[in-house]
C-alpha cells in the first residue's frame, strides 16, 4: 500500500467492515512504538464525558453549596 502525494491511504475494505469505519468517520492518529496507531477518534459527546472524568474531583476553592449559590446570584 502507498502513500498518496496528498498524505493519503486506502484502509483495506476488511478493516473497515471489522471496525465500523465508513465515509466520514473521524479518525485519530497517535504515535506508537513500531509506528502509528489508527483508531477511531472520540466524539464531542465523548471528549466533554473524557474531560468531565478528569476534571471531577480536581476544584481547589472550598465552598458550600449555599455559598456558591450566593456568589452565582451575586447575593453577598
Amino acid at each position: 500500500m502507498k502513500l498518496t502525494s496528498k498524505g493519503q491511504v486506502t484502509i483495506p475494505q476488511a478493516l473497515r467492515e471489522r471496525f465500523a469505519l465508513h465515509p466520514r468517520t473521524e479518525v485519530a492518529f497517535e504515535a506508537a512504538e513500531n509506528g502509528v496507531l489508527i483508531k477511531r477518534a472520540q466524539s464531542r459527546r465523548e471528549q466533554f464525558a473524557a474531560w468531565v472524568r478528569k476534571a471531577r474531583g480536581s476544584a481547589t476553592v472550598k465552598l458550600s453549596t449555599d455559598e456558591i449559590m450566593r456568589l452565582t446570584r451575586d447575593e453577598h
